[in-house]
């Protein structure tokens, strides 16, 4: 299903779109007595520039795969994946960003340093590391954690770190692969809103992969509801929600709304998904 509108016919990237995916699939090969496993797709997907769009489907239906390939880590079995116009392929794109579920701070490093570490790498001068990291640490509420270690420091503000780590390097596109998948319900509820306000603050478009309905209700301009696997788009969900939001929304009874439409198409899928488990249990292999 598209997500959005075609391009012009000048080939260009059509207005208001910061990244597309065309007739993108990802199948996985035969390895050591597995079968190869059509993971992804075809999947077709516009994100509109500046828009928070977040992907929910059952386990092992892709959404990871989705955003690799849109990150460049993996390659697409078939079409074309572009960002701002420009081929997607065989790297991160200049402009992109990346957050993952598990914990990437280093545990040699501080707090400060975990969050230089880029800049470092991409010889910014120190003037401007300073600027950049003291900035990103004082908006994600670590300034005064910058020397503690990660051990030292909470899940949650362990995932702050990373998530500054990100944010110094500047992207236009932020994308969250279940960034607070091993938090707590209310710490959950309370990243939500400080990742609404980096988006807010920032104007990246920013695409979340999760599994929490109520978190990408919360979330999200768009939520992309995917089928089991091979993954594809079933519905696009506009929450109409204000940019001025936060968790506080999820008292309102259109959030029961929306929470609703999105299980409407995932419970089904989610009991395909569990048969498709059971399959490669018995001699197939399953994929995030």
């Amino acid at each position: 299903m598209d997500a959005g509108a075609s391009r012009n016919g000048g080939g260009r990237v059509a207005a208001g779109h910061h990244a597309e995916l065309r007739g993108v699939t990802r199948v996985y090969p035969a390895v050591a007595g597995y079968r190869p496993v059509h993971a992804l797709g075809p999947v077709d997907l516009d994100l509109r520039r500046g828009e928070f769009f977040s992907v929910v489907g059952p386990s092992g239906c892709g959404k990871s795969t989705l955003l690799e390939v849109l990150a460049g880590l993996q390659p697409p079995s078939e079409g074309k994946v572009s960002f701002e116009g420009k081929p997607v392929h065989g790297q991160v794109p200049e402009g992109v960003g990346v957050v993952f579920q598990e914990d990437a701070s280093f545990p040699w490093l501080t707090v400060w340093d975990n969050a230089a570490f880029g800049l470092r790498r991409a010889g910014v001068d120190s003037a401007e590391i300073e600027r950049r990291v003291g900035d990103a640490l004082a908006f994600m509420g670590l300034k005064d954690f910058q020397r503690a270690y990660p051990a030292q420091l909470s899940g949650g503000m362990r995932q702050r770190v990373c998530i500054a780590r990100t944010l110094v390097l500047q992207p236009r596109l932020i994308l969250l692969d279940e960034p607070f998948g091993a938090l707590d319900a209310q710490t959950r509820l309370l990243m939500g809103d400080e990742v609404l306000r980096l988006w807010r603050r920032t104007g990246a478009t920013i695409l979340l992969i999760t599994h929490a309905l109520d978190e990408a209700a919360m979330l999200s301009d768009r939520v992309g509801v995917m089928s089991a696997r091979p993954g594809r788009f079933l519905d696009l969900v506009e929450t109409k929600w204000p940019k001025e939001r936060d968790s506080t929304i999820v008292s309102e009874a259109g959030f029961g709304e929306v929470t609703a439409r999105l299980w409407h198409h995932l419970r089904g899928e989610s009991m395909k998904a569990l048969g498709q488990s059971g399959a490669a249990a018995a001699g197939g292999r399953a994929e995030a």
